[in-house]
């Protein structure tokens, strides 16, 4: 026991993390009455959510065209229908499987079980990222400014000093990462507005939620909250951001949305449900991505 615990310690954290942000959210809820919970969850307009729906699926195509861009610049011959099968194998990996497998060793694993290149599909999975969090880091004004203007001077002073650290950290990796792709501009331009295009819907679909019960709030607003909640579950601290990202929101909704924190868990609970809809077809794809890796940890014994 001792030593799973030993061997396994980064994945208990993270679930003791997930379940603690869980209970947090679940106190918050608590002193409103369940009875508000679940009477914002009747509010919610069926047409708004499967809107919802649909422009996550759309941003899901937009983040699968951001890696085929990457993959393709490089030199890796693979059809835009492959990227699709793996990402979506990707998706559904680290929504299902969080404690086990995570989403980007399946997408390498897959990429090479199709015979290409392995530092290269390494490679941009990395690069990949970094994009993504580019395309995030633009938004982030638009949740920092009404932030800023509720906190007080040691708060701000805080938060800028850590997003200064996270700042600089990323410019490092980037450029440890980038060796390929500097020399191709024009594909990392490219991906870069794949992962706007991916962005924007992800805010369209919280947007459309926000409408279905009830509340208009400015695009940029939603933007930016979204945004920072993204930041915040990059913090190691649960399994796929479990718990982390609803509560962020939660927050965020309540503090700078007007909403009731009922509505606002709401919203990040039904957030959370449409992201695990839409990684639904990756499950198709899983098995024989899955019997790889077996096969593979058995050649290596």
């Amino acid at each position: 026991m001792i030593n799973w615990l030993s061997k396994n310690r980064q994945t208990v954290a993270r679930g003791f993390g997930s379940v603690l942000a869980l209970v947090l959210l679940a106190v918050l809820i608590q002193e409103q009455g369940d009875g508000e919970l679940f009477s914002a969850f009747r509010r919610v307009s069926p047409g708004y959510f499967g809107l919802a729906l649909v422009v996550l699926l759309v941003s899901r195509l937009f983040a699968i065209l951001r890696w085929h861009i990457l993959l393709r610049s490089a030199g890796v011959k693979i059809s835009f229908l492959r990227s699709v099968e793996l990402t979506f194998t990707g998706n559904f990996s680290s929504n299902f499987l969080p404690t086990t497998i995570g989403g980007d060793v399946v997408r390498l694993t897959g990429a090479m079980q199709l015979g290409y290149d392995r530092a290269i599909c390494l490679a941009s999975l990395v690069v990949d990222r970094l994009v993504g969090m580019a395309g995030m880091a633009l938004a982030l004004p638009f949740g920092l400014v009404p932030l800023f203007a509720l906190s007080s001077g040691a708060a701000q002073s805080a938060a800028f000093s850590a997003l200064l650290q996270k700042g600089m950290d990323f410019v490092r990796r980037t450029f440890e990462s980038l060796s390929i792709w500097l020399k191709k501009p024009s594909a990392l331009f490219g991906s870069l507005l794949a992962t706007l295009g991916n962005q924007a819907f992800i805010y369209l679909m919280v947007y459309f939620l926000l409408l279905g019960i009830g509340h208009r709030l400015s695009f940029w607003l939603v933007a930016g909250m979204y945004t920072l909640s993204y930041f915040v579950t990059l913090i190691p601290i649960s399994i796929n951001g479990l718990g982390v990202q609803e509560l962020s929101m939660t927050f965020l909704l309540t503090s700078l949305g007007g909403l009731t924190e009922s509505e606002s868990a709401t919203v990040a609970v039904l957030v959370r449900i449409i992201f695990l809809i839409t990684s639904l077809p990756g499950a198709y794809f899983l098995p024989s991505i899955l019997a790889a890796m077996n096969s593979k940890e058995v050649d290596e014994r």
